[in-house]
């Protein structure tokens, strides 16, 4: 019997097309805008954010906060949770402002 496959995650194409692209480019090389990622495959922001974030895990590229993602030159530790720890805080964040905004709709008094 044969098994076949359904195609491959959206984040896991965005990352495998990342991961040929870096194989071109030298560390400390910026890597395109999430804008940008977003207008290239036409995935939602997430996706590409989940792409990317598998491309950190791997110690591929870095991440400089607002300033973007850039080829990683092999230096930094694959271990390192600080942009695990940020990525969570910023979604935390977020989830925090949708639980706000859907409270302040509700009427007082409960439902």
């Amino acid at each position: 019997m044969t098994v076949t496959r359904g195609p491959k995650p959206k984040a896991v194409q965005v990352a495998d097309a990342l991961r040929s692209d870096i194989k071109k480019m030298k560390p400390g090389e910026k890597l395109p805008s999430q804008r940008e990622l977003i207008d290239r495959f036409g995935y939602a922001s997430q996706t590409i954010q989940n792409g990317l974030a598998t491309l950190r895990a791997e110690g591929l590229i870095v991440s400089a906060g607002n300033l973007g993602n850039f080829v990683s030159d092999g230096s930094a530790p694959k271990d390192d949770v600080r942009d695990d720890i940020r990525e969570i805080h910023s979604q935390l964040q977020a989830l925090s402002e949708r639980l706000e905004a859907l409270e302040n709709r509700c009427e007082p008094g409960g439902a």
